[in-house]
């Protein structure tokens, strides 16, 4: 079993709307022009590539929303300031601000998650199991850096991966199309991952994962990147989420990116403070 199941516009307005059609018409028919054809073998090294490259340390503000779907219009959608420092393969930082003060602040490492809450004057410490009550998705450390950094989520060096047949897509999959509809029994608890890439084939668009046995997908779409000192990065991330129990969408938009500088990453609890109910 993989870790990762072991795992939030204005329309045109009426006298701009003719001028808005024929952009429009242009992108539906560009969405189905064939693609230029790739060898398998160059689709699935550039997935191998795109797994491996990360910076030793990163930064960004980040405007984050949650949307719970399962909720009322009213009560479903939480929008929120952020900044984010990550040094790769140890921590997670990030500090939650309201008015430009910090209300929040939390630290994720390997196997803890740290939440400092200064406005009700509490803590939390957990182990990462504590995202999946949050999310409904068993979230590894290892999940939380690809998904900031863009990177294929869940990608496995022992996983045999398989390009699909689709002349529209750049498309890798972990079972063939013939597997994932009509699946062998010894296939239930697996998970389907699907990973598509942008049509230059340069850069990861989208990944989804969806498990057989009870019905949760994870879909992470990257709507926008950016480079930056050679590494290809988010700018706008939408993280679609089902299981039997939730259905929510988090949307995350970049700014003000350092890569590979010096970050240093503290959470604080002072001794005053008692843990949060």
């Amino acid at each position: 079993m993989y870790k990762f199941l072991n795992l939030s516009f204005f329309v045109c307005f009426l006298l701009g709307l003719q001028a808005c059609k024929a952009p429009a018409l242009v992108e539906e028919v560009r969405q189905f022009e064939k693609l230029p054809k790739i060898k398998d073998k160059e689709l699935l090294d550039r997935i191998d590539s795109l797994s491996h490259k990360e910076p030793q340390t990163f930064y960004s503000k980040l405007n984050a929303t949650y949307k719970d779907l399962s909720k009322p219009d009213d009560q479903s959608e939480i929008s929120l300031k952020t900044s984010i420092k990550i040094v790769s393969d140890s921590a997670v930082s990030a500090i939650i601000t309201y008015a430009k003060i910090p209300v929040v602040t939390a630290l994720v490492t390997q196997d803890t998650l740290s939440v400092v809450n200064k406005r009700d004057r509490c803590y939390t410490v957990a182990s990462l199991a504590y995202l999946k009550e949050l999310f409904g998705v068993d979230f590894s450390y290892e999940n939380i850096e690809e998904i900031l950094y863009g990177k294929p989520l869940d990608y496995q060096l022992s996983q045999k991966y398989f390009v699909d047949n689709d002349p529209f897509h750049y498309s890798v999959s972990t079972h063939k199309k013939r597997d994932r509809k009509k699946p062998d029994r010894k296939q239930k608890d697996d998970l389907m991952i699907q990973y598509q890439l942008t049509d230059d084939a340069k850069a990861l668009k989208q990944t989804r994962i969806w498990s057989l046995e009870d019905t949760t997908e994870v879909n992470v779409i990257y709507l926008e990147r950016q480079q930056i000192n050679g590494f290809d990065l988010p700018v706008k991330v939408q993280i679609h989420i089902k299981t039997p129990n939730k259905a929510l969408t988090l949307t995350l938009t970049y700014d003000r990116v350092e890569v590979n500088e010096p970050q240093e990453l503290i959470i604080v609890i002072p001794d005053s403070y008692e843990k949060c109910d």
